[in-house]
């Protein structure tokens, strides 16, 4: 049976699930974005206790590798590559925006494409373009949106837009294709897509992972 604990940091919600077989057994969140290093050890400390389960239950650690948050995504890929080497057990390291597709896709009836948004300052996004078998028709990438930034896949299909990053993004793509809508992501999708990856056995070296920023980091200094 397949215990793998979820860790994602990545955005300005934080959350962690404890999952069998890819199904939640339990769940928790943050909501506050420079909390998520204090909150994240004790809950899942925490979480660990409810559920009955230890540490040594594990069989993996999964965790979202970004895009997202620079601060929060090296919070939780410490983490889990901190578990992974003291129980020496995989580490299983997913791409954010996949991942809200996924829950896009699992809420979501309609057909068409999927665009999750994660918020990067200013009119700046991380985003991608998926179908809903998972095809990634635009790859993971920092984009500054402009009114005919999404055209070439509006063309001819309707196209979900999600996230935190949407909401800035609506004023600007008016498109009747273009459909904003809200989709409650959280690290209980993790759970069942990193349960597909380790089946495949589809697992990230220790010494080498590290999270995928996308974008360089940058910070305001004074003069």
């Amino acid at each position: 049976m397949a215990l793998i604990l979820n860790i994602d940091t990545a955005t300005e919600k934080a959350s962690i699930c404890l999952a069998q077989e890819g199904k939640a057994l339990a769940l928790a969140g943050n909501l506050t974005q420079k909390e998520h290093a204090a909150w994240l050890h004790p809950a899942i400390e925490q979480m660990m206790q409810q559920t009955g389960y230890r540490l040594r239950d594990l069989q993996a650690v999964a965790v979202t590798a970004g895009p997202g948050s620079y601060t929060g995504l090296r919070v939780g890929m410490a983490a889990a590559k901190g578990f992974c080497f003291a129980l020496d057990i995989p580490l299983i390291a997913e791409d954010t925006l996949r991942t809200m597709a996924f829950a896009a896709k699992e809420q979501l009836p309609d057909d068409g494409l999927l665009c999750p948004m994660i918020d990067a300052r200013r009119m700046e996004v991380f985003t991608a373009v998926y179908q809903k078998d998972g095809t990634a028709l635009l790859p993971s990438t920092a984009m500054v949106v402009e009114p005919n930034s999404f055209d070439p896949w509006l063309q001819d299909h309707p196209v979900s837009f999600f996230g935190d990053g949407s909401s800035k993004c609506k004023p600007i793509i008016i498109n009747p294709r273009a459909h904003f809508r809200d989709v409650n992501y959280h690290a209980g999708y993790l759970g069942y897509v990193a349960f597909l990856r380790y089946l495949r056995k589809e697992f990230t070296g220790l010494a080498y992972s590290e999270p995928a920023y996308t974008k360089e980091f940058y910070t305001h200094t004074r003069k």
